[in-house]
């Protein structure tokens, strides 16, 4: 039981289930290009909401300008900057430009920062945060939502990036005898544990790709709404004809919370709410309005950037790993889910029953349950290896080898079913005609190990090597 749970919760470094923060057809107002350079890590940071695309032209509220505030203290408290003796100075904060820009200033003026002292537009301006137009900054004119966020983004990535800080990424870079180029980027698939901003250096990465290859296209509707399909029971059935009266019960309570109605819940399939569940439970404080995972979060800036989106997976490959699971799995699978998102010690004896007859009577001593909650730290301490590119830290903390020779039911579709057909995809890749320059985004645990991509792809004569740490 020890090794399904890990099993089923490090599917987070081995398949998505994730859908874009927001698509297309959902615009309103179309954004001004510029916002291109911005808007992924706005989204990300969650300085930007996913309604981005209908409110970016209103003006901004001194709540959303607080809000913003906010965000920006706290990336720069993690920074560990020497503080600044506390000004006396008193600015004027309000939902001009000129306001922002001094509510901005003040998250950032509590530290020691060089060119600090200059006044707050002044420094602004000195490290790329305020533009202006031919008529000059603006600074009396009302500021626009886009325009308060833009600032915000701006400002954290500058000092981020003066800091010689950011999330690095699980980065390695092949190469061929005649030049081509791909980068291989192991992610994680969550928003967790300070994830962003992205350092630099994986910024540039994703900025100069060319093309950018992820599990899945996010961007291809029809294959959303297949997975969609695949969610839902189509044969007449419901949740509750798969699944014990007890748990369903419990799942209904549990997704009642998340404003979900039964008769909803009872739609969908058993692995669908259960992966949901797990995605939601661990979560922290540090995710984002908008838990944009690592992948959507670079989907969405190669959008930005006009690189190209391929994929190495299909929505309805990926969706028939969990699909063809057996039921008696699927149940275990959502009993874990709901495990995850439940007090036990609120539990009826009822439910405890039901628990202990899906998952043994284990599953509910201290030691499994000690286990379950230490599940958050254990994926914040895989989210420090790949912030820190800490590739044997990784290795040593996700254990594939120990994952393959488990007997958990996932294991050889997460693993021996799907890293050669990703080998397969980055060596055509690196064989077409023409000088590639290209970014592949999938799971870490597709990248490490003996048949992982980075040595697949050594084996067949490339060179990959870790990207050096700047």
């Amino acid at each position: 039981m020890k090794r399904k749970l890990l099993a089923l919760l490090l599917a987070l470094c081995l398949t998505l289930g994730v859908t874009p923060a927001f698509a297309d057809e959902a615009q309103v107002q179309p954004l001004p290009a510029w916002s291109n350079e911005v808007l992924a890590d706005g989204l990300a940071l969650g300085l930007m909401s996913s309604d981005i695309t209908a409110t970016h032209s209103s003006i901004v509220t001194m709540e959303q300008v607080e809000a913003m505030s906010d965000v920006v203290a706290n990336k720069l408290a993690l920074l560990d900057l020497p503080l600044a003796e506390a000004s006396e100075e008193a600015l004027v904060l309000d939902t001009t430009r000129g306001g922002v820009v001094n509510a901005l200033y003040q998250a950032v003026a509590a530290y020691e920062i060089e060119g600090i002292d200059q006044a707050p537009a002044d420094y602004m301006v000195s490290i790329g945060v305020l533009e202006g137009d031919e008529g000059g900054l603006n600074l009396e004119r009302d500021c626009t939502v886009l325009e308060a966020a833009t600032m915000a983004v701006r400002l954290v990535l500058a000092i981020y990036d003066q800091c010689n800080a950011g999330s690095l990424g699980l980065l390695w870079k092949a190469t061929s005898a005649a030049g081509d180029t791909l980068y291989l980027l192991g992610s994680i698939h969550t928003d967790m544990n300070n994830t962003y901003p992205f350092h630099k250096q994986l910024r540039d990465v994703i900025e100069n790709a060319d093309e950018v290859i992820f599990e899945l296209n996010f961007n291809d509707t029809a294959q959303l709404a297949e997975f969609a399909a695949m969610q839902i029971y189509s044969d007449g059935t419901t949740l509750a004809d798969h699944i014990s009266p007890e748990l369903y019960e419990m799942v209904v309570s549990v997704c009642a919370q998340l404003g979900l109605d039964e008769q909803t819940v009872s739609m969908y399939k058993a692995w669908a709410l259960a992966s949901t569940l797990q995605t939601l439970a661990i979560q922290d404080d540090t995710t984002s309005s908008n838990a944009l995972a690592v992948d959507l979060y670079i989907n969405q800036a190669a959008v930005c950037n006009g690189a190209s989106i391929e994929a190495a997976e299909t929505y309805t490959f990926q969706g028939g790993i969990f699909d063809g699971l057996s039921p008696e799995y699927q149940e275990q699978y959502l009993a874990i889910g709901v495990l995850m998102c439940m007090d036990v010690n609120s539990m009826t004896e009822e439910q405890k029953a039901a628990i202990a007859e899906i998952l043994g009577e284990e599953a509910l001593e201290p030691e499994y349950l000690e286990l379950l909650a230490a599940q958050d730290d254990a994926i914040a301490g895989l989210m420090d290896t790949w912030k820190n590119r800490d590739v044997a830290g990784f290795e040593t903390a996700y254990n594939k080898e120990a994952i393959i020779e488990s007997d958990d039911e996932l294991n050889s579709k997460l693993f021996t079913e799907r890293d050669p057909g990703m080998i397969a995809y980055a060596q055509q890749y690196m064989e077409r005609e023409g000088i590639q320059n290209g970014l592949m985004v999938v799971g870490a645990g597709h990248m490490v190990g003996d048949g992982g991509i980075v040595a697949g792809l050594r084996n067949l004569g490339y060179t990959v090597e870790l990207v050096a740490q700047p």
